[in-house]
């Protein structure tokens, strides 16, 4: 398949919300493919459409630790969220060089169409729960840091700018 590019941001498309995915089609599982092959470039645990341009509710996600294991989602949404949190360090292609600490629902219970048109529900945990959660805020038009207090995200988004600067 093919490796795409990541759009920076501030692109529109990063600040949207997706539109939902009316079937899964071979066009759909080809976006899939070509998500997953991008994510593996990176190295990420997870990417939303809307990353790589496409403004379509479509996600995959793979925390295994031999990779291989990428979970593809369309129109993901969580059923329920644990109300133990769990912090961990996130970051973006979108915007490179810079990474927050964030606090998300250790364990999530997420809907989503899988790739063979189903409806699944599937509970995630740990790394997987923290990665779908970025990724289904990537397709509701929302950044990692947004999450994080106004000064923060400032900071964080300046340190970015000036690190472009420099590449």
């Amino acid at each position: 398949m093919t490796v795409r590019r990541c759009v920076p941001w501030p692109a529109a498309v990063l600040r949207t919300p997706a539109a939902d995915v009316a079937a899964i089609s071979d066009e759909i599982r080809a976006i899939w493919a070509d998500m997953i092959d991008t994510m593996e470039a990176m190295p990420g645990y997870g990417l939303a459409a809307v990353q790589i341009g496409v403004p379509l509710r479509l996600a995959v996600v793979d925390c295994s630790e031999g990779r291989g294991q990428a979970v593809r989602m369309a129109n993901p949404e969580v059923l329920h969220a644990s109300g133990q949190m769990r912090e961990h360090e996130e970051a973006s292609p979108n915007l490179p060089g810079v990474s927050a600490v964030i606090s998300r629902p250790r364990a999530v219970t997420v809907r989503f169409l899988n790739e063979r048109g189903e409806v699944e529900e599937r509970d995630f945990v740990g790394l997987w729960a923290t990665s779908v959660q970025h990724q289904i805020d990537h397709l509701a038009g929302k950044m990692y840091f947004d999450r994080l207090s106004r000064l923060k995200r400032k900071m964080l988004i300046a340190k970015a700018q000036k690190l472009g600067r420099r590449g």
